[in-house]
């Protein structure tokens, strides 16, 4: 009969050596980013005065010193404890999310992401005007357009590679979609070997081997099983 209970894994389990360096190539790129920010955020602090412009190509990128209150790429202003608490659920949901690590791009994603969240967040606690209030500092300008920093450069990148990640069917483990079709054309065949092995018992629709062992053991054409045939004077 078919199973009813008949639980499938999308993939095999990550070996625990694998799966300790994925965490590992996490953390490394997370404190990477988390100290690439920080420290880029205390020389804009030390070296560009706020308000001012320095040109680096032209009019199309340029350093200038903002203090954000809003999201990344100067979204959201006033609203900065609801943008401390979003910033702090997605730090909790990447950490618990590593324990499932088992691809090596993913690592990229979430180790991009946890850095530049961290980064901001640091911020958000320790700048002014206050804890959970504080402005996130930023310099990096983009023609007109905004003002950002080294962890909102990670932050898109993250969700850049997570978006490319999805579309082609790569998952947080490491499986890919379709990777369950061998293991269910299998089950699906057992089951239907099943069926029709009940089939037969009823005598309803006996299966081919079934019907290979009636013609075996029928014998010869218009003799029964067993059966003896005599010749007169025998």
């Amino acid at each position: 009969m078919p199973s009813t209970t008949d639980p499938r894994p999308v993939a095999p389990a990550t070996p625990p050596a694998r799966r300790r360096r994925l965490l590992t190539t996490l953390v490394v790129i997370a404190a990477g980013v988390l100290l690439l920010d920080q420290a880029s955020k205390q020389w804009a602090l030390a070296s560009l005065e706020e308000g001012t412009r320095r040109a680096l190509v032209g009019d199309l990128l340029g350093l200038q010193l903002v203090f954000n209150p809003g999201a990344a790429l100067s979204i959201a202003t006033g609203m900065t404890w609801v943008l401390t608490i979003v910033a702090t659920v997605v730090v909790v949901v990447v950490v618990r999310a590593a324990s499932r690590i088992g691809s090596a791009l993913w690592a990229v994603a979430l180790g991009l992401l946890l850095g530049g969240a961290i980064g901001n967040l640091v911020d958000r606690f320790a700048r002014e005007p206050g804890f959970a209030r504080g402005h996130v500092v930023d310099f990096i300008a983009y023609a007109d357009w905004f003002v950002g920093n080294v962890a909102d450069i990670a932050i898109v990148g993250a969700a850049g590679l997570i978006v490319v990640l999805a579309a082609r069917g790569v998952h947080l483990d490491g499986s890919r979609d379709g990777d369950a079709t061998g293991a269910e054309d299998t089950d699906a065949a057992a089951d239907v070997a099943a069926t029709a092995d009940v089939d037969g018992a009823d005598g309803t629709a006996p299966t081919a081997g079934t019907a290979d062992d009636v013609r075996g053991a029928a014998g010869p054409a218009g003799t029964g099983a067993g059966a003896t045939v005599e010749r007169p004077g025998a």
